[in-house]
């Protein structure tokens, strides 16, 4: 059985192709049972969760992650997200990988941000602030500047020196980034806007949002958990990943929906069927567009087949 540590994931799952790869996936049979979600309790702190994220692909491959989400670990210095993904033969059941879910989760979250911004953020966006300091704060501006021409990537989070920590690695990486400290000017200003975080409360208002401005939500994924307020909501031109993630998980869509900000037909497409042509995305200059992900086991499953191809050289 294949065994890909974080580092090995991570050279297995280039950009370009791992964006592909999830396309592909949206558009294909993807077999995709709605996850299991599970509440830990952790005495003295915030409450952990564990997740269950099984799919597969009828004949070809079959996988499961399991990942575990605990956000005191900002505490002690460690990631939020620890995880494994076993990747095994759709045909035979025989298990292929272990792949490390947190690398896995990481860039497929941030790929699949960069998908959606393909469809509904300016062709001409060149300016990028990311909320949040987490591990998937260097996926998100890596990602999108996968897709978009971005020149000036601001970094904002609640922690200066960690907002400050990934300016300097994206530098690292050649990239044009700087921490800033104001979110709302850094928002006003902003093509694309994307969240990473574990917030509970709303930390872009909607008016804060410029005319063209694509809003990317990819923290959130419980009903409790919000990164925009109700403005952006009515502003905005509104897309998910999966409406049987997000209108059950999400609370930047749950929220609304209850009390009635949101209604079920306002919500222009899921991901599937932007890629699939079935519904348009961006359909002016001037829309403001919003995309909810809260994650789907396909994306997992279209990122373990492509390390575990990349690195076997098969099919």
């Amino acid at each position: 059985m294949l065994v890909l540590d974080e580092a090995q994931t991570r050279a297995a799952l280039p950009w370009a192709d791992l964006i592909e790869a999830i396309a592909a996936m949206f558009a294909g049979e993807c077999v995709m049972p709605v996850r299991h979600h599970h509440d830990m309790h952790v005495p003295g702190e915030e409450n952990a969760t564990l997740l269950l994220m099984p799919a597969w692909v009828p004949g070809r491959y079959a996988g499961v992650k399991m990942v575990s989400v605990f956000p005191g670990n900002a505490k002690r210095a460690l990631p939020a997200i620890f995880g494994t993904y076993l990747l095994s033969s759709g045909a035979t059941g025989e298990m292929l990988a272990a792949i490390d879910g947190g690398e896995l989760t990481a860039r497929r979250t941030a790929a699949t941000s960069a998908l959606a911004a393909r469809y509904l953020a300016r062709p001409d966006a060149a300016e990028l602030l990311v909320c949040g300091t987490g591990r998937l704060s260097l996926n998100l501006l890596q990602a999108h500047t996968a897709i978009r021409p971005i020149k000036r990537i601001h970094i904002w989070g609640r922690n200066r020196a960690g907002a400050e920590k990934v300016a300097a690695e994206a530098r690292e990486l050649g990239l044009a980034a700087e921490a800033v400290f104001d979110i709302e000017a850094a928002a006003r200003t902003a093509d694309i806007v994307s969240c990473g975080t574990l917030s509970s409360e709303p930390l872009i208002c909607g008016a804060w949002l410029k005319p063209g401005a694509h809003l990317d939500l990819v923290g959130g994924f419980k009903p409790s958990m919000r990164e925009t307020d109700d403005e952006a909501i009515r502003r905005a031109s509104v897309f998910i990943d999966t409406r049987a993630g997000a209108m059950k998980e999400a609370g930047d869509i749950v929220q609304p929906l209850e009390s009635g900000v949101l209604n079920e037909g306002a919500i222009k497409a899921e991901l599937a069927e932007l890629v699939r042509g079935t519904r348009g995305g961006r359909s002016a200059a001037g829309e403001i567009t919003l995309f909810k992900s809260v994650g789907a086991a396909l994306e997992d499953l279209a990122g373990a087949i492509l390390a575990y191809e990349t690195v076997t050289g098969g099919k």
